[in-house]
């Protein structure tokens, strides 16, 4: 009986997925609900900076808020910087709402909603694999090197 109990807990449908930019790494957890998104623990109307708030609203403008009615979104970042931030927050939600489309809804509608995000912005469904590179003797930086002198 205790474990029927448990296991009816858990049941819930839901789908994890991440987004990642240089070190930052968002992890949106989906899952059946109401249209809530929130990036811990905030709503998206208050996640800074301002002027890249609209990057984060870009997956849900493009699909539309009738796509994310009947799941909420919770998404955990960490790492980087205020942008890479950003980047990956909206990197979590777009694939997290194409996983459940994928999961739980048919294949046609999530082919449907992978191919707007991608001819929107390929980087809202496949990470940026750039990084930094470590500097190196005998310069400044990573390529740049000290002057050179002949006399």
């Amino acid at each position: 009986r205790r474990i029927m109990e448990i296991s009816g807990a858990t049941s819930r449908r839901s789908v994890q997925t991440f987004g990642r930019k240089k070190t930052a790494t968002a992890v949106a957890h989906v899952t059946q609900g109401q249209g809530l998104i929130k990036v811990n623990g905030r709503p998206l109307s208050l996640v800074q900076p301002e002027i890249l708030r609209i990057k984060v609203l870009e997956p849900i403008l493009l699909l539309g808020s009738a796509r994310f009615a009947n799941v909420d979104i919770r998404v955990r970042v960490k790492g980087g910087g205020s942008v890479s931030k950003i980047y990956a927050i909206r990197q979590a939600i777009a694939k997290g709402i194409v996983a459940w489309f994928q999961k739980y809804v048919d294949e046609a509608s999530k082919r449907e909603v992978k191919d707007i995000l991608l001819a929107y912005d390929r980087s809202l469904l496949v990470a940026d694999p750039r990084r930094c590179e470590p500097k190196k003797f005998g310069g400044s930086g990573a390529r740049s090197r000290y002057q050179k002198s002949y006399r």
